[in-house]
């Protein structure tokens, strides 16, 4: 295979990856929007609290659907581990997203349904970038083997064409 062959593998799996992310992550936000706003309207529970209970409920959600669906390939040999930095990263993911809700309630005042509605998808929105990071890098990592065989296939192919360069008219290719 290809530099080129390699990196479009990897693009193309990246690709499937952020989608399977995306399609989670969708439905966890349905979940922490839905959830937040069931005990904003339900309860006395004030907004940010309300907020973070919402998004503990769509993280839990969310980790079923990473461990079953969009990282189902990956190593699965540290349960613990993994779970351990899941929870840990989630959780300053979510203390990013309050934290923005939190800004807005308290330091600028917009606490009405449409602005908390806003910002909290606002900080959603900027910690799901730091999740999808630190969930791929760090808690759901790929099994060594598939990075071997891409090794490997580059290897192999980087020495083909060495060996067709230097032996011309071999009847390779």
């Amino acid at each position: 295979m290809s530099e080129r062959g390699a990196l479009r593998t990897r693009l193309d799996l990246l690709a499937r990856e952020v989608a399977k992310f995306g399609a989670v992550g969708a439905l966890g936000l349905v979940v922490n929007i839905v959830v937040s706003n069931v005990i904003w309207r339900a309860t006395d529970i004030p907004v940010v609290r309300a907020g973070l209970m919402g998004t503990v409920v769509a993280i839990l959600f969310n980790y079923v659907g990473f461990r079953y669906w969009t990282y189902r390939d990956r190593d699965k040999s540290g349960r613990t581990r993994e779970l351990t930095l899941f929870l840990l990263f989630s959780a300053a993911g979510a203390v990013i997203e309050t934290g923005v809700l939190y800004i807005a309630t308290y330091g600028f005042g917009w606490d009405g349904p449409v602005q908390s509605n806003v910002f909290k998808v606002v900080g959603i929105g900027v910690a799901t970038l730091f999740r999808f990071w630190s969930y791929r890098t760090w808690v759901f990592r790929a099994l060594p083997a598939k990075e071997a065989v891409l090794n490997a296939e580059r290897f192999l192919g980087q020495r083909r064409q060495a060996d067709e360069v230097t032996t011309p008219g071999s009847g390779r290719g």
